[in-house]
């Protein structure tokens, strides 16, 4: 029985094995696993990478905490940088039990690898392969153990904006690598607003053409950018730096920019020949941050021991070294985990099975997943740093060392990270503290640019491609002042020429340039669509031209103002009303009116004045009230109440008489400007017609800004149009005013004297030179249109054309003359709250009297009803208080004051004091 249930197990083993193939299992901890490393060996980076990936693996077999007991085995493969020969060292690592493979070092390679170890389920870390493309779903066993170049880009981005350039020229190595990068490159440039204006790829063939080379670089020094970012492979690049050096492209201007390809070169085999170093002067280029650490000097240490000092430690070999030290933590993990290193054949090569290729011995990882996660979640500290992967399976932290060539050697200017941008800090101290990106807070040091300058270039210069700049300038057929071309020449004048000529002779550099006309001759031109370099004339900045071109500092104010017909109104029989508004006019009355009335009810009962008859009391507070503007009321108050809202009154009644009297003069002596028009606002509630001028952005703003219908807008074209609308009025088929750019305004009424600006300019702007997008010559000419400013050289060409007024009448602006109650409410409010508090304490006093016991009774006063009470208080109210207790107050004080008299006098005159007692006893 027990044979027959064994048979039946070996038969569905063998069942199983028949149909899905058959498995190499080994022990859960077997004594040796192998990895595999596949790289270019006799490259800069391959000859340390593979110094590195051997001490690495004998440091971790001579660590008993790690894979206890197991030993890690390295298969190293050459792939002389063939995606071919990659893929068969690949292809023969199957064939081996390899559980993970280091490298390779090409990006090419890597991607052409990856698709072996995909169906393989091998994961494959790489040290050196940068392409940003390569960490995506399309490899899911492709691990970068380095950084990024989409970081290193955009470190270059940081770099070139905080230079303050628009423009790079990219030469690249035309393969994945390079084309990716430069993608990368261009994405993250767009965040700033810069731009590759130009880029060149080069064959990534490893014999190099220098003709080819040469004929890119004459091609590239045609271009206006002088930033030149180099992101290829060492032996392109330094062919590349010594063609450049040829044509004196590594002088004074010009910018360039290599990536960290460089630093492997530098880092590896300084010091280079002196010939190679005089070709890279001034050069800035990157390379990855590595935290200093004494576990990383002492590798170091170490290495020069080993090489003797013959090769050179580039981070490309410290990178290595963790790769090794990640996949054997890894491996620990996937054994603690229970993972057994097993292989199943690939099903789907059963069909070449007899091709002669012996495909049949490559077998899939059974757990390469496990494996795979294990790396993707480690966290340790290797040489280079923290390892750890964030969610996009990329290194966390990214930092680059910027450096710059220099002599014999080369200096560190700053650092770099996603966390801080741009610093001289260290990027491990800034860990510790709040991000901060702002601008302000990046900064590098010093930098020698090439030409052996520290001054910072331009980063830009005109093409050397014998073309011209093309000036548009505009064919005005009105405000001829502004620009125009001579008759029967190809010369134009005016202002806005004489200020650009002016303008392009402070640029520290020559400009070829010539000006070409736009337009018919018969109209003005519209602005909206341009096709030059640069745009010189009437042309005002606005929010949709800024959206497409770049604009000079303004070098003339301008803004939208309304022009209407006016008239003098410096007299009339009913000029005396004008100062005040009616409101005005009616508030200040009632006040008048009020203020008598307080004083009355707090001066009814104790002043004789305030007292009499009805009729002469109403005639009293009217007397009263309007003899306070003049002051000269002859009645005398009595009541401290009543004297405190008189002088608050008074007060008030000054500052009304002071502004009234100031305004009146005006109105009666200055010419005044009169229009039904008073601005923007009365013409937008009108229905009346508005002229503008052709060509003019007013019809726009107008239209769709202030909401006038287009039917109501008429299209002017010259001043004389301008003059004659105006006369015409709206009911002779004319305008009720014109809107049009200031400039344009003050040049028309110099010479019309029968019109003025009403209201307030309602737009503000400017005229500026238009450059496109990102132009660096738009910030050079800003800058000289300042100098022209400051040094009064503006001012000059202004008063030159635009200052020809033959009018001698006044030419301010129309403008509202009345005096409106918004300036005096605070008065107002003051003098009534004076008059509420003093009439609320005159009514407790009443109420305070009419409570209060009669001397003569012993019990309070009692009412018979509500009414009696009401009648008996407005009784009390103008009941005339008992003058007997004034006068016997009176009396007391005036004995008082007579005694004090009386001795001050004895005290000064005794002699008098004992001839008036004498005479006393005589008459006694």
């Amino acid at each position: 029985m027990d044979s027959i249930r064994f048979g039946c197990w070996v038969f569905l083993i063998c069942l199983l094995l028949s149909t899905t193939g058959y498995s190499r299992n080994l022990t859960s901890r077997p004594a040796v696993v192998n990895i595999g490393a596949l790289f270019t060996f006799e490259s800069s980076i391959g000859r340390v990478a593979k110094i590195a990936i051997q001490e690495a693996v004998k440091d971790v077999n001579a660590n008993s905490s790690i894979l206890r007991g197991t030993k890690l085995n390295v298969d190293m493969r050459n792939s002389n940088c063939s995606g071919f020969l990659g893929m068969v060292e690949a292809l023969r690592f199957m064939e081996t039990d390899i559980v993970a493979i280091i490298g390779p070092q090409s990006s090419v390679v890597a991607r052409i690898i990856s698709h072996v170890t995909n169906q393989l389920q091998v994961p494959l870390l790489s040290f050196a392969a940068t392409d940003p493309s390569l960490n995506s779903l399309q490899f899911p066993f492709f691990v970068q153990t380095t950084h990024s170049d989409l970081h290193q880009m955009a470190a270059i981005s940081d770099v070139v904006d905080y230079y303050g350039w628009k423009q790079v020229t990219a030469i690249y190595i035309d393969d994945d690598y390079g084309r990716n990068g430069m993608s990368a490159l261009g994405d993250k440039l767009a965040e700033r607003r810069c731009r590759i204006s130009y880029k060149v790829g080069v064959a990534p063939d490893s014999g190099v053409n220098r003709t080819d080379i040469l004929d890119m670089l004459i091609k590239v020094a045609s271009m206006e950018s002088r930033v030149i970012v180099l992101h290829v492979n060492p032996d392109v690049g330094f062919e590349v730096f010594s063609v450049a050096n040829r044509l004196q492209m590594m002088g004074n201007g010009w910018v360039w920019i290599a990536t960290n390809w460089l630093s492997s070169v530098l880092d590896s085999a300084s010091p280079l020949p002196s010939e190679t170093m005089d070709s890279i002067q001034g050069v800035l280029f990157f390379r990855q941050h590595t935290p200093d650490s004494d576990r990383k000097r002492a590798f170091y240490s170490r290495w020069r021991k080993l090489t003797g000092g013959s090769l050179g430690l580039n981070s490309y070999g410290l990178y290595a070294y963790d790769s090794v030290w990640l996949i054997a933590h890894a491996i620990d993990a996937f054994f603690n985990q229970g993972g057994i290193i097993s292989f199943t054949n690939y099903s789907r090569l059963r069909s070449l099975k007899d091709s002669g290729l012996h495909l049949e011995a490559m077998g899939i990882f059974d757990d390469g997943k496990l494996l795979l996660n294990n790396i993707l979640q480690s966290d340790l500290v290797g040489l280079t740093g923290r390892i750890k992967f964030d969610t996009d399976r990329s290194l966390i932290l990214p930092a680059y060392d910027v450096n710059n060539v220099f002599g014999t050697g080369f200096k560190r200017i700053g650092y770099w990270s996603n966390y801080s941008g741009l610093t001289v800090v260290p990027p491990e101290i800034l860990y510790t503290k709040p991000p901060n990106r702002s601008s302000a807070n990046q900064e590098l040091y010093k930098v020698i640019w090439p030409g052996d300058t520290l001054f910072t270039p331009r980063g830009w210069a005109f093409a050397n491609n014998g073309k011209q700049l093309r000036i548009g300038v505009p064919l005005r057929v009105s405000f001829r002042e502004f620009v125009s071309q001579a008759r029967g020449t190809d010369t134009f004048k005016g202002f806005c020429i004489d200020v650009f000529t002016s303008a392009i002779t402070l640029l520290p550099y020559p400009v070829q340039y010539q000006f070409i006309p736009f337009g018919d001759g018969k109209n003005n031109p519209s602005y909206t669509e341009l096709f030059f370099d640069a745009v010189v004339g009437d042309v005002a900045i606005v929010t949709n031209r800024t959206k497409i071109l770049d604009f000079t500092q303004p070098y003339v104010a301008s803004g939208l103002v309304v022009v209407a017909p006016f008239r003098k109104s410096n007299s009339g029989a009913w000029a005396f009303l004008g100062p005040f508004s009616a409101r005005l006019w009616i508030v200040t009355g009632c006040f008048f009116f009020v203020v008598g009335l307080v004083v009355w009810i707090l001066e009814h009962r104790i002043n004789d004045e305030f007292r009499g008859p009805p009729k002469r009391q109403i005639i009293t507070v009217i007397w009263f009230s309007l003899s306070t503007l003049f002051s000269t009321h002859r009645e005398n108050t009595m009541s401290t109440l009543a004297r405190f809202v008189l002088l608050i009154w008074l007060f008030v009644v000054l500052i009304i008489n002071s502004n009234y009297t100031a305004s009146l003069t005006s109105i009666l002596t200055v010419h005044q400007l009169s229009s039904h028009i008073k601005g923007i606002e009365s013409l937008k509630e009108s229905d009346e017609p508005v002229g503008y001028q052709v060509g003019s952005f007013a019809e726009y703003y107008l239209s769709e800004e202030i909401g006038i219908s287009k039917s109501r807008l008429v299209a002017l074209g010259s001043p004389e149009e301008y003059a004659k609308a105006l006369q015409l009025g709206p009911g002779k088929g004319g305008v009720a005013a014109i809107v049009d750019e200031r400039p344009y305004v003050e040049l028309f009424l110099a010479g019309q004297c029968t019109f003025r600006i009403v209201g307030r300019e309602f737009t503000k702007s400017g005229w500026g030179f238009a450059f496109p997008r990102d132009s660096p010559l738009a910030v050079d000419m800003s800058t000289a249109i300042l100098a022209l400013s400051e040094n009064g050289d503006l001012q000059r060409i202004h008063d030159k054309w635009l200052m020809q007024s033959t009018c001698s009448s006044d030419t301010s602006e129309l403008e509202a003359d009345k005096l409106y109650l918004r300036s005096f409410w605070g008065l107002f409010l003051l003098c009534g709250l004076a008059c509420f508090i003093s009439l609320v304490i005159y009514v407790l006093q009443i109420i305070r009297l009419f409570y209060a016991a009669p001397a003569e009774s012993a019990s309070p006063v009692q009412c018979p009803s509500r009414s009696g009470c009401i009648r008996r208080l407005l009784t009390l109210m103008d009941q005339k208080e008992d003058p007997t207790k004034n006068a016997s107050k009176r009396r007391k004080l005036e004995r008082s004051l007579s005694g004090k008299d009386q001795d001050g006098e004895s005290l000064r005159n005794p002699k008098k004091k004992e001839t008036e007692r004498t005479i006393g006893a005589t008459s006694t």
